[in-house]
């Protein structure tokens, strides 16, 4: 990653050890995981379990931290991301084992979900993601928004490129489970690809975070074929925002870094 440019080797392992920490921590504590961030990052780089927490949410940490791997392979690779991908890519955030043939791993869902909100004016709605027979169609149009090969010329357009990808993946929900922690994964990767560090949500911004999701929803109505991947533009703005500030958690560490490295030089 080119964000990694200019630091010597072990000013870049450790960065790359600290954005891991906080983006595996945040991503699954926003689907209820109960590790701390220092919990995290004991686990991840000391391998040490955390006595009286669920053996579940170790496997999510793990998995999590394996699929960060992989979405760095997929940034750098000139490739383009495939159906094929984004399997792998789930079977690592699924950890847990499964015999349930209706909550496939590695597979689009098989059963229709939805899940219920809040709309703008603060009643409840159900919200309906798309149904089993119309995912692939629409993933294959999401990657091909993924794959678009204009360059991501400034952070603007890599921030812009993220919020589309992220609202509109988990406007499909093309998974029974996982789908927050893969779109925050994989809307990333044009991100990463401009040579930018990763957006991270933190949990603390959970309810805004949903919040913003619900209201696309709301905006556009349920997922189903025929309706455009791409959300329009203006439909983004609130959420772009709200992405732009918690970006800064990453740039502030890839700041930190590199005073290091000019201390380092003087």
């Amino acid at each position: 990653m080119r964000f990694l440019d200019g630091l010597d080797k072990d000013i870049q392992k450790n960065l790359l050890l600290q954005l891991r920490d906080l983006w595996t921590h945040s991503s699954t504590a926003l689907e209820g995981n109960t590790l701390t961030l220092g919990e995290t990052a004991l686990l991840l780089n000391e391998g040490l379990t955390v006595s009286g927490k669920p053996l579940k949410d170790h496997q999510e940490v793990v998995g999590h931290a394996r699929a960060i791997d992989l979405l760095y392979a997929l940034a750098t690779s000139s490739n383009a991301v495939t159906e094929s991908d984004l399997f792998e890519l789930h079977r690592a955030v699924q950890t847990q084992i499964v015999t349930d043939i209706y909550a496939p791993i590695g597979s689009w869902k098989n059963e229709p979900n939805g899940t219920y909100g809040r709309t703008s004016a603060g009643g409840s709605q159900f919200i309906e993601f798309a149904p089993p027979a119309d995912v692939p169609g629409l993933m294959a149009e999401w990657l091909a928004l993924l794959n678009n090969p204009t360059p991501v010329a400034s952070p603007a357009d890599a921030l812009h490129a993220y919020a589309a990808l992220h609202v509109s993946f988990v406007w499909v929900h093309p998974f029974f489970d996982g789908n927050g922690r893969m779109a925050r994964l994989l809307a990333n990767l044009p991100v990463l690809r401009a040579g930018l560090p990763p957006v991270v949500i933190p949990q603390v911004e959970r309810g805004r975070y949903l919040q913003l999701l619900n209201l696309f929803n709301e905006r556009v109505g349920a997922a189903r074929a025929g309706k455009p991947v791409m959300p329009e533009l203006e439909s983004l703005n609130e959420f772009t925002a709200f992405c732009a500030g918690c970006w800064q958690a990453t740039q502030d560490l890839l700041v930190a870094a590199r005073k290091v490295q000019t201390e380092r030089g003087r």
